[in-house]
């Protein structure tokens, strides 16, 4: 049976709204850009926003009012998700994120909203959640080089460093240990189709018993 459409508070919506209006794309251009800053955010600012609207309702419909989620890699993507479980379903959310310059711009962009960014390692926390943002983290192309281009089937079998992503897998390892060693369950985990491998591995291995949603968003 298919969900019932789930519509987010006017009070969320606006606030969504005024956010993504209060944000420095000036400093965001270069934290996301090497060069173009300027034209990249001028194209995907309202992509962004929409897209982040739409995932935000399909979660409200998912997610139970009350309860606590963690947001890996949390930056201008995860705002609309962050604000919707903050206003619309009184959820306690943690948004971490290893870029200082952009957690500063981000909660500058919060304004009077009871939501605030932490430039910090998610998975050195101790609180246990049912709900796991987990988007873009584990194939991170900063992060994860090697990993990331076999990730999206991109990897050249000449230049293709198989030691370099032996280490990074490894890495990645221990992150989703880390991250997903943190759930209460049943829970949720909001990812995308090349990372959902490392959830579903993690729960083989643990004999836990998952289902993965059909439903998913095309990048803007």
């Amino acid at each position: 049976m298919a969900r019932k459409p789930v519509m987010l508070g006017p009070g969320t919506r606006r606030a969504i709204k005024e956010m993504f209006a209060r944000l420095d794309y000036r400093r965001l251009g270069p934290i996301y850009c090497d060069e173009g800053g300027d034209e990249f955010w001028a194209a995907k600012r309202g992509p962004c926003q929409r897209l982040g609207t739409k995932v935000a309702a399909a979660l409200k419909a998912r997610l139970k009012p009350g309860g606590t989620s963690l947001y890996v890699g949390a930056g201008v993507a995860e705002i609309a998700p962050l604000v919707m479980e903050t206003l619309d379903l009184n959820r306690r959310v943690t948004a971490c994120n290893l870029r200082e310059k952009e957690v500063q711009v981000l909660n500058r962009a919060c304004g009077a909203l009871p939501l605030r960014f932490r430039h910090q390692d998610a998975g050195s926390g101790k609180q246990r959640v049912d709900h796991l943002w987990l988007v873009s983290v584990l194939n991170d192309p900063e992060r994860f080089p090697e990993l990331s281009v076999l990730s999206y089937g991109r990897a050249n079998p000449v230049t293709f460093n198989a030691k370099t992503f032996v280490t990074q897998q490894r890495a990645v390892a221990k992150l989703v240990e880390r991250c997903l060693g943190r759930l209460t369950l049943p829970a949720l985990v909001t990812t995308t189709v090349e990372e959902a491998v490392w959830v579903a591995e993690w729960c083989h291995r643990r004999s836990i018993p998952y289902k993965i949603d059909p439903h998913t968003f095309a990048s803007p």
